[in-house]
């Protein structure tokens, strides 16, 4: 069997039977096109994390229980003359306004809340009527120092009010998140002023930007990553044709994914959004590969469709085992908790497989098209691709076994920065630069609470009746808890209304004057459970969020509060991001050493697999380097960018070691079999390398922090893999020393 394991006879099916083969195709394509109609981007970063374990399983039954604040729109109104009764009554009538939209459930906001009054009724908590500044200011002075609440709704120094609307889940989802920010817009407009600056921020408002950079990055990176790689292609083949059938592949290729990809799972997210253009790139990499070949084959004698036969004999084997390992790569991802990354792992192993069947079947196809229509490849490379080779040439003659005993000795250094490096997460990386929403709600993190909340369940001992003496104790120890960790009025909760209750009123009452959508956002219908929330600082990263939960965790404990849960989506994304990380880490060695036993076992060779192990890892190695010396560290991207980069520089390794291979076969000695693939091999190396790294470089231009990144590092490690497959690769076969002395003359070892 080949080391492809049979599949290139795909390939040899649609020479076989082309008119078959072709209506196959044409009829996959048609489906493929067909499900584009329905293409969206999920922007919930919920997805991500769907399934990802004990964390998660907490936040759903937090929200099922009480709701959270998670889905809130906040709205930030700044004025510099808040105190002005006329600016307070109008902005009064915003709140009022906003609480009558059709998209709201309930709000929460200065003008909204009311406190219990006697006679058993209710009143405004900031008072109606106000005739002075001097009224004004002293009545928000007084709410901001002595209700907890208001602290966490008036700015300091009465700059400005928070009003947060609850959104009714059903309105959203049948007239779309989008209507619904559409006509809170329009409202700010009606009220927007000289004395009034109005701002959304919140959940809602996040996942809109990242929809809209989502989208634009798919649209980019598609049609960058095919002018790209069309111009490589012209460049390398020097005739338009060539370079418009080696284009064809990959874009039907990324047609297909993405067909496919909506097929399976309804829609995208902001991580499979990258899938189509990376599998786009690499199908470009395969089919500059078999287009090399063909045009050298067809060159030296043979007729086209001989060459043609020969190109999917010789080449397709290579890349069904290149197709194998990055498949790999992709699955060894699905190790890692979340329905995100599950996704994504299996979105790009179906790519990759779908770039194999485009390979030999699309390609053969457009090629037996081009042959009927008289067309001939030119009969070399261009000149810039095959420069370089000489100079390769000489640099693996020169020292041989020093230079393998350097790259060894290197490979076992840059193990170093690999075990320091850390796991580091920040949601705001999840965002486009530069996003208002964020820097909003970076305004509101200085002013109030804050709009990131982390929420404390505590169990009660009470029922219907009205709240027990001794919860109410629990949820007070609780609420100073929470203060003493996020700061005095960065907390709220049933505890929240002391003040009232000094005044005689009780806490029914309390809660009567509150209402039952904010009453249900401190204790459940049947009085069973409480709810503490405490708003932190969305700047917090991953290690500072899980700091604070475990020293909140620890004085629970200490406190003798038993049940308590905290959690919350930023509580969620921190521990679940990070145990991500720790586990995609241990799926980027499995895919290491499986891909490496997986060219042991294609060649039947264990040595040849020791040799791939350096030029292979070399480029991640060096990668984390780069990781651990700028400070990045290991973040969701990161991780993942160097398991796909790893599995995408396996491919240039395995073509250079069928090449070597079949030169062994011949009867060449190391040297020679090293010298004829550099030939033979490198200007392809070189052209499809430049295709990866320009399509990855589209990428690192997202907006997208985290997209940006993956594109960035994908680059740096297809740089690295091209020299350790030029360089490093050859060193170590000619000079390996004892490794490489004794290589057996069959066709199963390949021998020195």
């Amino acid at each position: 069997m080949s080391i492809g394991f049979g599949l290139e006879r795909l390939g040899l099916l649609t020479l076989k039977f082309p008119r078959i083969m072709a209506v196959a195709v044409l009829a996959f394509t048609a489906l493929c096109t067909f499900q584009l109609t329905k293409f969206n981007i999920d922007g919930d970063l919920l997805r991500l994390y769907r399934g990802s374990g004990i964390e998660y399983d907490r936040y759903v039954a937090l929200n099922e229980n009480f709701g959270t604040f998670e889905n809130d729109v906040y709205l930030l109104a700044r004025s510099n003359n808040l105190t002005d009764p006329d600016i307070l009554e109008e902005l009064r009538f915003l709140g009022f306004e906003l609480e009558l939209n059709e998209f709201a459930a309930g709000t929460m906001s200065p003008f909204s809340l009311r406190r219990p009054a006697d006679g058993g009724t209710s009143e405004p908590a900031v008072p109606e009527g106000m005739e002075t500044s001097e009224k004004v200011d002293a009545a928000l002075n007084d709410l901001r120092a002595n209700d907890p609440l208001m602290s966490n709704l008036i700015l300091a120094d009465n700059a400005g009010v928070v009003m947060i609307m609850f959104p009714d889940p059903g309105a959203a989802i049948e007239l779309g998140e989008d209507a619904m920010i559409a006509s809170l817009r329009d409202l700010m407009a009606a009220y927007q002023s000289e004395d009034i600056q109005l701002e959304l921020t919140g959940p809602a408002i996040w996942k809109e930007e990242l929809l809209k950079a989502s989208r634009f990055d798919q649209l980019m990176f598609m049609a960058a990553g095919v002018a790209l790689g069309f111009l490589t292609a012209l460049l390398s083949f020097r005739t338009f044709w060539g370079a418009l059938i080696a284009t064809l592949t990959p874009v039907v290729t990324a047609f297909w994914v993405t067909g496919m990809t909506i097929l399976v799972f309804g829609s995208f997210t902001f991580l499979t959004n990258i899938i189509s253009a990376l599998v786009l790139v690499i199908a470009f990499a395969e089919s500059m590969y078999f287009c090399f070949y063909w045009m050298r084959t067809s060159n030296s004698g043979l007729d086209q469709r001989g060459a043609l036969a020969e190109t999917i004999r010789k080449v397709s084997p290579a890349c069904a085992l290149t197709a194998i390992t990055t498949v790999i790569a992709f699955a060894s991802l699905t190790l890692a908790p979340g329905q995100g990354l599950r996704e994504f792992a299996i979105s790009g192993a179906l790519g990759m497989a779908l770039a194999f069947l485009a390979l030999v079947t699309f390609l053969p196809l457009s090629l037996l098209l081009a042959m009927r229509l008289g067309f001939r490849m030119r009969k070399s490379p261009a000149v810039a691709l095959t420069a370089a080779i000489p100079l390769v040439r000489r640099i693996a003659h020169a020292a041989p076994r020093k230079a393998a005993l350097v790259a060894i000795l290197a490979a076992g250094l840059l193990l170093i920065p690999h075990f320091l490096l850390e796991a580091r997460f920040q949601f705001q990386d999840f965002l486009p630069r530069g996003s208002d929403a964020i820097a909003t709600s970076n305004q509101i993190d200085a002013g109030v609470g804050g709009v990131a909340p982390i929420y404390i369940r505590i169990p009660l001992e009470g029922g219907l009746t009205e709240m027990t003496d001794g919860d109410f104790a629990t949820v007070e120890r609780v609420h100073q808890i929470a203060e003493s960790n996020f700061g005095t009025g960065k907390v709220i909760s049933a505890a929240s209304f002391r003040h009232y209750s000094d005044l005689g009123f009780s806490r029914q009452r309390i809660f009567d004057a509150v209402g039952p959508f904010l009453r249900q956002r401190f204790i459940t219908e049947d009085g069973m459970q409480a709810l503490i929330t405490a708003f932190s600082p969305t700047s917090h990263n991953a290690e500072q969020t899980v700091a604070v939960v475990e020293s909140m965790r620890a004085e629970l404990v200490a406190a003798g509060i038993q049940g308590a849960e905290i959690s919350g989506f930023r509580v969620l994304t921190a521990y679940s991001s990070l145990d991500m990380i720790a586990t995609l880490q241990i799926s980027l060695v499995l895919a290491v050493f499986l891909s490496v036993g997986l060219i042991g076992i294609a060649f039947r060779s264990w040595k040849l697999a020791f040799v791939a192990i350096i030029p292979n890892s070399m480029p991640v190695l060096l990668t984390e380097l780069f990781l651990y010396a700028s400070g990045t560290h290991l973040q969701l991207t990161t991780v993942i960018s160097l398991t796909i980069a790893f599995g995408i520089a396996v491919d240039d390794t395995i073509h250079f070691l069928a090449h070597y291979a079949r030169a062994r076969d011949r009867g060449e000695s190391i040297a020679q079999a090293v010298d004829t693939t550099l030939d033979r091999v490198g200007p392809a190396l070189i052209a499809t390398t430049l295709i990866l790294i320009a399509g990855c470089a589209v990428v690192t231009v997202s907006v997208l922090p985290q997209v940006a990144m993956f594109g960035f590092l994908t680059v740096i490690t297809l740089i690295s893999a091209l020299i350790g497959d030029l360089i490093v690769l050859p060193v170590l076969l000619i000079g390996g020393g004892m490794i490489l002395a004794r290589w057996s003359g069959s066709k199963n070892e390949i021998s020195a």
